[in-house]
C-alpha cells in the first residue's frame, strides 16, 4: 500500500501573528512553524495503515527550503520519504494542482490530507485534489479503515454521522478522531536525517485568486463587572451596546 500525505507548514497555534505595516504580507520572523495539526492526524493514520498492510508513506509539501525542518519531522514520525514542491504556496488551487500533478506520475492507493490548514482554514485543497485526479473524495473524515481494495470512512454530518464505503484509490481530509498524533522518538529523529527528500520544481498555474490584504480581528473589550445587587443594569448595558433589543 502506497499512501501520499499532504503536509502544510503552519505557524504554531500559540504564535503571535503580525503583518507588515501595509497589511500586504505575513511577518514570519520569530514565528515557530509546525506540521498542520490536522495533517499530523492524517500522517498518524497513514503510518498505522502502512504498518498494518506492509506499505509505505510519502509526505508531500508545497513550500520553499524553509519548510524542510517541518518535513523532516514528518519523516521522524514515520514517513518513509518526502517530496517538496519548490514554491511558496500561493493559494488553494495552486497547492492542489502541484500535489495532483505529482500524484499523476505515481500510483498511490490513497491521498490523505488534513481537513483544513490552521492558518487559512479553507478546507478546499483535499477535494480539489480529488476532482483534479478524478478520484472519489471525502472531507472531514473521523474514522478510516481499509479492507482489501475497499475503504470505510465515517464522518460527522448535521444531526448524526455518515458511513461511506469507496474503492481505492481515493482522497480524504482527516479530522479529529481518525488517529492520535505521534511523537517522534530518538530513533525516528536520527533516521529522518538520511531519509530521501526529493525536491521538485512546480508546474505553471494561472493565478485565480490573490491576497489583497490581511487584517486582525478587533481586540476584545475589557471585562465589565456589575454588582449582583444591581443586576438590572446588565440589561441596560446590553441594550446600549445593541446586544439585545
Amino acid at each position: 500500500m502506497k499512501i501520499l500525505v499532504c503536509i502544510s507548514n503552519v505557524p504554531d497555534t500559540t504564535a503571535k501573528i503580525n503583518f507588515t505595516p501595509d497589511n500586504k504580507e505575513f511577518v514570519s520572523a520569530g514565528v515557530t512553524f509546525i506540521i498542520n495539526p490536522y495533517d499530523e492526524i492524517a500522517l498518524a493514520r497513514a503510518i498505522e495503515l502502512a504498518e498494518g498492510a506492509g506499505g509505505t508513506v510519502t509526505a508531500i509539501n508545497v513550500g520553499d527550503v524553509s519548510t524542510e525542518p517541518t518535513i523532516r519531522k514528518a519523516l521522524a514520525i514515520g514517513a518513509a520519504d518526502a517530496v517538496r514542491i519548490n514554491s511558496v504556496p500561493k493559494e488553494a488551487n495552486f497547492v492542489a494542482t502541484q500535489i495532483a500533478e505529482y500524484a499523476k506520475q505515481n500510483a498511490y492507493d490513497m491521498i490523505l490530507c488534513g481537513r483544513e490548514s490552521s492558518d487559512h482554514n479553507g478546507a478546499s485543497v483535499p477535494m480539489m485534489i480529488a476532482e483534479m485526479l478524478g478520484l472519489p473524495g471525502v472531507s472531514s473524515a473521523k474514522k478510516l479503515t481499509v479492507d482489501g481494495n475497499t475503504a470505510t470512512i465515517e464522518r460527522e454530518i448535521e444531526g448524526g454521522k455518515e458511513v461511506i464505503t469507496l474503492p481505492l484509490p481515493f482522497v480524504a481530509g482527516a479530522s479529529e478522531g481518525m488517529a492520535e498524533p505521534k511523537i517522534p522518538n530518538m530513533r525516528g529523529i536520527m533516521s529522518a536525517r538520511t531519509k530521501p527528500l526529493k525536491v521538485v520544481e512546480p508546474v505553471a498555474v494561472p493565478e485565480l485568486t490573490r491576497v489583497v490584504s490581511y487584517d486582525k480581528p478587533a481586540q476584545r473589550s475589557s471585562v465589565k463587572l456589575i454588582n449582583p445587587e444591581d443586576a438590572g443594569k446588565l440589561f441596560e448595558m446590553l441594550r446600549e451596546e445593541k446586544k439585545i433589543i
